[in-house]
């Protein structure tokens, strides 16, 4: 029926995605691309299931709104000052740089000044949605070159709004700087009204729709917000795009952002994909056969072209080559606000349809790329900076392998890395008096050091930063950074240089267990796992599991480098019953296993008290509980033993109980 026609539209959209998806996941390859395949598919250039171009525009409208919103709740104005360097001087010289350029080239082709401005208003912008997902995925986010593209894309992000502002006045043939100051000014009263909303009329609202504990009242006053505040924008001559982020942000600076982030965050991946299943359906495929060497041409163009200003702009804002250049191929592809930007500019003529058809085949080619190319950049990145011109352009590196003097030292401890970790080790170190080096690759976190603190600027993938802070006379390597491929690196150069180095590695994962300790790692702590393990040995804890026995799991799981849990038999009933009176007061349980020492001996051949400080004052055996049991109680394999006395002395028992010396301390008394 035609009122259910809008319905059938999407059942086909999710229906065909989830298909095409699920296929994609099984060859291994990355679900964005999924998407767009799934949009040519069905779109009206494919199989034609959906026809109607207004339709769809439509749909790729909301799901702009939709993306912008869940960004926009996601913004971080804190986080965004702690990050000002990179997004002021990484963000701008790259969107200038590639504006100023694409426009130069583009005006040698379309011989219109304000088309090719154009054109550099939409090759400027690249993919959040895909980068920050491929980096999510790769563990990435917390690297040199992940920091510099999460920097340089949310100047972007903010770079749309004047953007959109500029485009339909070029589309008039000039710049009529009254009408820009005009639109300039409405936009700025609207942020300010907006942000005070945010400070005072919205956290009233919301506390009001919390007071009624309604979860379904607290969504739908979410989404009329997100919805509402856009509408509001675009009728008073805005984008849909800015409102929807001014949405987002407003409850982002409410005290229940929280709660709103919850509720909306898991809908954000069904959301970028509605909209990239969108453009793939606006995608023409048989336009690619006649124009396929010009749209060839635009996408070798675009990656050259982004993977330079990219590479440059990171470069000028800190980063070395290497990392510069993987900042540049991580943000070689369009960006999704380009599609935004090509819609307006065709509605006011600054681009004709072949010459959007061919920018829209041409950036939806880059993206899809962009997941196959963030696959192999790190290694790329590794070649171009080994070139010796560039090797000479990474001026800090250089500085620092010529300024080190540390031939004195010996015997002391590398540390790569000085985030969290890195400065704990480096602080425990420093107490117990053993020399330590740091090498950091972030520049702003070596000028902030403290004056006697050994730490220096340098990469340590190179095997001559590794040289001057003296690997090879070093006893342990600490690498506690995030970036998984230089951490393997590391471990390989150190590994080569020192065979007889002990290699302590912080990975975030447990599948990068293996590949370290091939490559030489001593030890390699993985942080989900660590956590895991704490939570399972606090969970065992609270079920009165014995002490040794959590011991005992924990240990196995390290020594087997993680890879499983052996099974220790126990009681099916653990010791439960504490006396109200114990409360106050620290208690532990021991489990005796079948090959201890203490087997066949009574509790006064122990001499525990006197020698730990604790005491036994009750004994479980099988279904029955022995309360302060008798000087001559003998002790069997599989007793459970509650002991008690201060912290110091539980840790002190234990350890006297999994030793020979109370077999020394029998024979002497």
């Amino acid at each position: 029926m035609p009122e259910y026609g809008f319905l059938q539209t999407l059942v086909i959209i999710l229906g065909t995605s989830a298909l095409v998806v699920f296929l994609f996941s099984k060859l291994k390859m990355p679900s964005i691309v999924g998407f767009f395949v799934a949009g040519m598919l069905i779109g009206p250039h494919g199989l034609g299931l959906i026809r109607d171009i207004h339709e769809i525009e439509l749909l790729a409208e909301i799901g702009v709104i939709l993306l912008l919103f869940v960004i926009g709740i996601e913004f971080s104005l804190a986080h965004l000052l702690k990050m000002k360097k990179i997004i002021i001087w990484g963000g701008g010289s790259q969107v200038f740089l590639t504006i100023l350029l694409s426009a130069a080239i583009a005006y040698l082709f379309v011989d219109n000044f304000y088309q090719a401005i154009f054109f550099g208003f939409l090759i400027a912008l690249s993919s959040t949605a895909i980068v920050l997902k491929m980096l999510q995925e790769r563990g990435e986010i917390d690297t040199p070159h992940g920091r510099m593209m999460v920097g340089i894309l949310i100047f972007q992000d903010l770079c749309v709004v004047p953007l959109m502002l500029l485009t339909p006045v070029l589309g008039g043939g000039g710049v009529e700087l009254h009408e820009l100051g005009y639109k300039v000014l409405k936009a700025i009263i609207i942020v300010t009204v907006v942000l005070v909303a945010a400070r005072w009329v919205v956290p009233e609202l919301l506390h009001q729709i919390v007071r009624t504990r309604s979860r379904e009242l607290f969504i739908s006053v979410i989404i009329l917000l997100c919805f509402g505040i856009a509408l509001l924008t675009s009728k008073l001559g805005l984008s849909l795009a800015l409102g929807a982020f001014l949405a987002g942000l407003v409850i982002a600076e409410s005290e229940y952002a929280s709660q709103a982030t919850s509720e909306i965050l898991p809908f954000k991946d069904s959301f970028i994909g509605l909209f990239f299943v969108s453009i793939g359906m606006l995608m023409d495929i048989e336009f690619i056969r006649p124009y396929f060497y010009s749209i060839l041409l635009v996408v070798c163009g675009i990656f050259l072209l982004k993977i330079i200003t990219g590479a440059l702009s990171a470069f000028l804002a800190g980063v070395n080559i290497k990392y510069a250049f993987n900042s540049g191929f991580g943000l070689a592809q369009v960006g999704e606000f380009s599609f935004v930007l090509a819609m307006v500019g065709k509605s006011v003529e600054l681009i004709t349809d072949d010459l959007y058809q061919i920018f829209l085949s041409s950036s939806v080619i880059t993206m899809i790329m962009t997941p196959f190319i963030l696959k192999y950049y790190i290694s790329l990145s590794d070649k171009i900076a080994s070139i010796e011109i560039f090797k000479k352009l990474d001026r800090r590196s250089r500085e620092m392998a010529t300024s080190l003097k540390l031939t004195s030292i010996n015997g002391h401890v590398v540390i790569v890395g000085f985030g969290l970790n890195g400065k704990n080790v480096a602080k425990v170190l420093r107490e117990v008096g053993i020399p330590y080096v740091v090498v950091e690759l972030n520049a702003d976190t070596v000028k902030k050091k403290k004056t006697k603190e050994p730490i220096f600027y340098g990469d340590a993938t190179s095997p001559e930063i590794l040289h001057h802070v003296g690997i090879e006379r070093a006893r342990v390597l600490v690498i506690a950074i995030s970036d998984a491929a230089a951490t393997r690196k590391i471990v390989q150069i150190a590994r080569k240089t020192n065979p007889q180095l002990h290699i302590i590695v912080r990975t975030r994962y447990i599948s990068e267990v293996d590949d370290l300790t091939k490559l030489g790692a001593n030890e390699v702590i993985p942080e989900e796992f660590e956590t895991s393990i704490e939570i399972f040995s606090r969970t065992l804890h609270f079920y009165q599991v014995p002490r040794n026995i959590i011991t005992e799991h924990i240990n196995n799981i390290r020594k087997n480098h993680y890879k499983s849990l052996r099974s220790t038999e126990l009681p099916a009933k653990f010791l439960t019953e504490r006396i109200d009176l114990m409360k106050a007061i620290e208690t532990e349980t021991y489990y005796v296993k079948e090959n201890s020492k203490i087997v066949g001996h009574t509790i006064r051949e122990l001499h525990l008290r006197a020698e730990t400080g604790a005491t036994i004052i009750a004994i479980q055996r099988g279904e029955e509980i022995y309360h302060n049991p008798p000087p001559n109680f003998v002790l069997q394999s599989g007793d459970i033993l509650l002991l008690i006395g201060k912290s110091k002395d539980l840790i002190r028992a234990i350890e006297y109980l999994e030793s020979d010396r109370f077999l020394i301390v029998k024979y002497h008394r």
